[in-house]
């Protein structure tokens, strides 16, 4: 009998916590289902440390990233190398969308995540932009969700379609790996209130303790 593959989901963000952040308790809930989570990392955002050298704060956020992705039990993560400040000239000079389609059709995703497009971080809105415009130039079915990293509590409201995930069961998971992004001292001191006032606030809306929302955008 042949083995059934897993169902992939595929996150692609601008930096190694993005996707805690975005959608950290969902990705773990998803592993814990046995589906294979792979993230695609744009940046591997050695300018948050200029006084050091980009080999060494790249060594420590890959490290960061591996040992996040094990708590949440995901598959793997691929970094595209490319530079923060202008992913979308980037994107074009390197032919980025060609690698983007590649890794779609390689893993045929049943759902793919990335930034919202009404993220204020100019480089989460190229990556929304890189993956969408390259999603609708492919027949693939696969639907395609926005999570938020930057936006306030206070969403601009959107016609979107939404999918809500109780996480009452691997928020923990995701704030553990969220904490293991030592290096971003800063992020986690802005962002860990977030994380726990949007997951109370859209559980509140949705009749759970704790719930994430996605934009369903494709």
């Amino acid at each position: 009998m042949k083995k059934q593959k897993k169902e992939t989901i595929l996150v692609f963000c601008a930096h190694n916590d993005d996707n805690v952040v975005g959608a950290g308790a969902t990705l773990a809930k998803y592993a814990k289902e046995g589906k294979e989570v792979t993230t695609i990392i744009f940046s591997y955002g050695e300018l948050s440390h200029p006084w050091l050298q980009p080999k060494e704060i790249t060594k420590i956020r890959v490290k960061e990233s591996k040992k996040a992705d094990k708590i949440m039990g995901l598959k793997r993560n691929i970094y595209l190398g490319l530079k923060e400040g202008n992913f979308l000239k980037q994107v074009r000079e390197k032919h980025m969308d060609k690698k983007i389609k590649e890794l779609i059709k390689k893993y045929k995703p049943i759902k793919i995540f990335t930034h919202s497009r009404d993220d204020p971080f100019p480089d989460h809105q190229a990556v929304f932009k890189a993956v969408v415009d390259v999603v609708n130039t492919m027949r693939t079915k696969c639907d395609v969700y926005t999570f938020q990293v930057w936006n306030p509590v206070k969403l601009l409201r959107r016609n979107y379609p939404k999918l809500i995930v109780d996480i009452n069961e691997t928020l923990p998971i995701k704030v553990r790996a969220f904490k293991e992004h030592k290096s971003q001292k800063v992020t986690i001191i802005s962002l860990l209130w977030s994380i726990y006032v949007r997951a109370l606030w859209n559980g509140f809306n949705h009749k759970m303790k704790y719930a994430e929302v996605f934009y369903k955008v494709r």
